[in-house]
């Protein structure tokens, strides 16, 4: 990790040697003692840095013969995790949007150098963050294996309860019950584990234990085996957490030793049955200790992931028993090709894995097309039957800045699928290596791809804030707030993905989801006797939309919803930049009796000039204002003053982030009308906040 006066690893590529050394002295003279490799090609680059360890890179944007999007690009592909900075000659705003895109930490004029020295200074703080985080969650993940691995080899029969459900078995316990896969003992209550007689007792002790919660309390009882065995045993209750969520943990022991029962219940076995090779868990667990090693140790390893091609039609071809036939004759093949120190697992019915470490990708890459090669020619003598085979095959490269391994086995199995898009690889039958930037990167054009995706799939969200008047009037207000589930089913801002400069149709269509949704949340919300009222925020290209108002009009007449329910919020920067759209817009908006609302408000240099043109009714103030009246008096006095002028022209303000009662005193004797922030609530799914209790 960068401690405060390590040594900086710096890679140049400058075709001046004499600028070159002028940098490096610039960092020695700002307090950095530097080490400095310069770049004089593409093969002493790739080289540098698959066998080096760096800290920074620094690229003079000029002509030479490694070009900066090159290395960028090679960083990129190697998945390594150094900080990029491009010395520009003069400002050039496509380009810095450029680099930035493809991943470089920002751009600096060359002649900048104390803007430079800083810049350095905050990407290697970030670098080194970056790598404390890697190294803690290691440890972490360490921890984790090695608890799940206790709970694994233990002979005691264990599994964790939540509402009567299994959640969670060890094998001994599954053993113990004679069941062979978590997924089916997952859908089995624990009560019918038991036999009839001590299913009763079994809910008094529960009851018990929920009631006082008293760590090992003890029942004897009868279980009943997926065999209709019966066998007398005693069950232990323990409070627990499991995965973050409390539940019960739940240890059974037989009440007397039986010889053959501590026989069964054994460690799981490393080898997949069928093939020989080594296992699912096996592999998972070497993974994540490689990649423990390459952030810990900078040594590279790789992965690749063998999928079969149309199996399922092979399987149909030749039955389960000649496909496990075939499948054994596959796994002899690459036994030839997979040297001692390499890991070969059979990852599912129709995927290996083989893992190695140290390694670099190509390397694998390399042996893994003599292994297609050799499937692709080799004839399988099946029951009488010849069969072909051919492999898709995925390489991807374990480096310090790898994911965790169930994200390490996806990448390789995306490279994997990826084959099928090639040109004449339709059936499969290649080879393709995994290239973060291909597959990571979001530009303007997949972003709005994904946007529409999300909303095809109805994967977006309402949450709702309410918004409180100081005065105790006991109004309804909240504000509604759209999220996007993404891939990985996280909610996020769909707004963030949207392109950051230009017109962009998708910010309508976002806009409209959002209204057309709140008006329906919110017609059935008042149907139920609230009268409560919604801001519904709008972007600048809805401000721009003219046929905007006339479908708000349709949509609240056929939800029978009064047009002073809503009140649309625009922000500053945007009503300033389309002052005029903003003003018809508005105009159009009070002829449906809708409100209007500013945010935003306080950061522009002359903030009242936009409500002379902009007739609004809610101002909300800029949240940075809330944080600055807590540690300075000139800020309480100027939003004081603000406050003033805006209830003088009849407007009423709102407050937002409100984090704590402390503000409270001074937003009331600033003569502020509303407030809102966590301190009230964070935003949820449903409209539930009591507004009767303030």
């Amino acid at each position: 990790m960068q401690k405060k006066n390590a040594t900086v690893h710096l890679l140049l590529l400058d075709p001046s040697q004499n600028d070159a050394e002028t940098l490096v002295s610039l960092l020695r003279n700002a307090g950095r003692a530097t080490r400095a490799h310069r770049v004089t090609s593409e093969e002493d680059l790739e080289e540098a840095i698959r066998t080096g360890t760096w800290d920074l890179m620094l690229a003079r944007d000029i002509d030479q013969e490694v070009k900066p999007e090159e290395a960028l690009a090679t960083i990129r592909r190697l998945d390594k995790d150094i900080p990029f900075i491009l010395l520009t000659g003069d400002y050039d705003r496509d380009r810095t949007v450029s680099f930035l895109k493809a991943g470089a930490q920002d751009t600096v004029p060359g002649d900048y150098t104390d803007l430079l020295v800083l810049v350095v200074r905050r990407e290697l703080s970030a670098l080194d963050e970056r790598r404390r985080r890697r190294s803690l969650e290691s440890h972490l993940r360490e921890a984790e294996q090695r608890c799940q691995l206790l709970l694994e080899s233990s002979k005691d029969a264990i599994a964790y309860i939540n509402d009567g459900m299994h959640i969670y078995a060890n094998q001994s316990y599954m053993d113990f019950l004679g069941y062979d896969d978590i997924d089916e003992l997952i859908c089995i209550p624990l009560l019918d584990t038991l036999a009839p007689e001590s299913q009763g007792p079994y809910k008094d002790f529960m009851k018990a234990f929920a009631d006082g919660e008293d760590d090992g309390m003890k029942l004897n009882c009868v279980a009943r085996r997926s065999d209709d065995q019966q066998l007398n045993i005693t069950m232990t209750a323990l409070s627990a957490t499991y995965d973050g969520e409390p539940c019960t943990q739940i240890v059974i022991q037989p009440e007397k030793s039986d010889l053959e029962l501590e026989e069964k219940i054994r460690q799981i076995s490393s080898q997949d049955l069928l093939t020989g090779l080594f296992n699912r868990q096996y592999l998972m667990d070497a993974l994540n200790k490689a990649i423990v090693k390459a952030g810990e140790n900078n040594e590279t390893g790789a992965l690749a992931y063998i999928a079969l091609d149309d199996f399922m039609a092979m399987k149909s071809k030749v039955g389960i028993a000649g496909a496990d036939l075939l499948l054994g004759d596959l796994a002899g093949i690459l036994r030839q090709h997979v040297g001692e120190e390499m890991i070969l697992a059979r990852l599912s019915d129709d995927a290996f894995c083989i893992l190695c470490q140290p390694c670099e990708e190509q390397t694998l890459a390399d042996l893994c097309e003599r292994i297609r090669k050799h499937i692709e020619d080799h004839l399988f003598d099946i029951s009488d039957r010849t069969i072909q085979l051919t492999v898709s095959i995925g390489v991807a490269a374990i480096t310090e800045n790898s994911p965790k391994a169930p994200d390490m086995i996806s990448r390789a199995h995306t490279a994997s699928a990826e084959v099928r898009k090639l040109e004449g690889h339709d059936r499969g039958n290649g080879l393709v290596i995994y290239n973060p930037a291909d597959f990571e990167t979001l530009d303007e054009d997949n972003s709005v791809e994904a946007i529409q995706k999300a909303l095809d799939e109805d994967r977006f969200r309402l949450l709702f804030q309410p918004i409180i008047n100081l005065r105790g009037e006991g109004e309804e207000h909240y504000e509604a707030f759209v999220r996007m589930l993404d891939k990985d089913g996280k909610e996020v801002s769909p707004y963030d993905f949207l392109p950051p400069m230009g017109p962009s149709d998708m910010a309508g269509k976002i806009d409209r989801w959002v209204t057309l949704q709140t008006i329906k949340q919110l017609s059935g919300h008042r149907s139920k006797g609230h009268d409560t009222r919604l801001f519904l925020n709008i972007t600048s290209e809805t401000l721009q939309d003219k046929t905007f108002t006339s479908w708000l009009s349709v949509a609240l007449k056929a939800a029978r919803l009064p047009g002073d329910s809503l009140i649309f919020q625009m922000r500053e920067g945007d009503a300033n930049a389309y002052l005029k759209q903003a003003r018809e817009f508005s105009k159009s908006l009070r002829e449906l009796h809708c409100k209007v609302s500013i945010c935003q408000f306080g950061c522009a240099l002359n903030p009242f000039n936009t409500l002379k043109h902009v007739d609004v009714d809610y101002i909300k103030i800029d949240g940075s204002f809330t944080e600055e009246i807590q540690k300075s008096e000139e800020a309480r006095d100027k939003v004081k003053e603000m406050v003033e002028s805006l209830r003088s022209s009849g407007k009423l303000t709102i407050i937002p982030l409100v984090e704590n009662a402390a503000v409270l005193a001074t937003l009331w004797q600033a003569g502020v009308n509303y407030i809102q922030g966590y301190y009230l609530q964070a935003p949820v799914p449903e409209m539930n906040y009591d507004f009767g209790d303030q």
